[in-house]
């Protein structure tokens, strides 16, 4: 049940993003409200459905301090946010194949024999897979979410920033977390809007777009 949801005017979410620079620090995002929104955000494609994105939600101020020195070019925006989601890309994700594909069977999603199938198929190739092509699964698998989970805060009333400066290579063992097993994304800062923000030009799709 969408309870939490304020909008379901696609227009309003897409035309309306934009990327705040300062929050309203008085509002915050409850967890049960923060888990519906990454619920919906994980709803995004993956390669084939690992789903390998892993959330560190910094909403305390104890956190954000610990953050801080990590994001000091975007301080604004930490602080002043409801929360930080740190999005990294598991290089492990494929240990969750089994349950991924045993649920999928359980709920009736797919027969055993395609489960079994796609499980024979795949396993040795994620086994033999190098980091480098590892690497370029999870950092494309992990935009998709960032930009899905952006729609959905827009959706439930806030807003968010994405934010690719900062110690990329400190923040995983700041806050627990293997440096070797998990790749750092992108930072997302969410809350309330201080200031509807500005718009942005964007190029034409004549510029963009190659037709054949």
């Amino acid at each position: 049940m969408q309870t939490l949801q304020k909008t379901n005017d696609f227009n309003e979410i897409v035309n309306g993003r934009r990327s705040i620079k300062q929050y309203d620090p008085s509002v915050k995002i409850s967890r049960e409200e923060m888990s519906e929104i990454l619920e919906k955000a994980s709803k995004a494609p993956s390669s084939i459905n690992m789903q390998p994105w892993r959330f560190l939600v910094i909403d305390s101020d104890e956190a954000k301090e610990k953050l801080a020195p990590l994001a000091s070019f975007n301080l604004d925006k930490v602080m002043s946010s409801s929360a930080v989601i740190a999005i990294f890309g598991d290089r492990q994700n494929f240990d969750y194949a089994g349950e991924i594909y045993g649920k999928a069977v359980e709920h009736g999603y797919m027969p055993e024999e395609v489960k079994e199938f796609q499980l024979n198929y795949f396993t040795p190739l994620y086994e033999g897979i190098s980091d480098e092509q590892m690497k370029d699964i999870v950092m494309l698998d992990s935009g998709l979410v960032a930009m899905q989970l952006m729609l959905v805060a827009r959706a439930y009333g806030y807003d968010t920033n994405p934010i690719g400066g900062y110690e990329k290579d400190k923040i995983a063992e700041a806050f627990g977390m293997e440096k070797d097993r998990y790749i750092p994304v992108m930072l997302l800062t969410i809350g309330k809007a201080l200031n509807e923000g500005f718009q942005s030009y964007r190029l034409p799709v004549d510029t963009i777009t190659t037709w054949r």
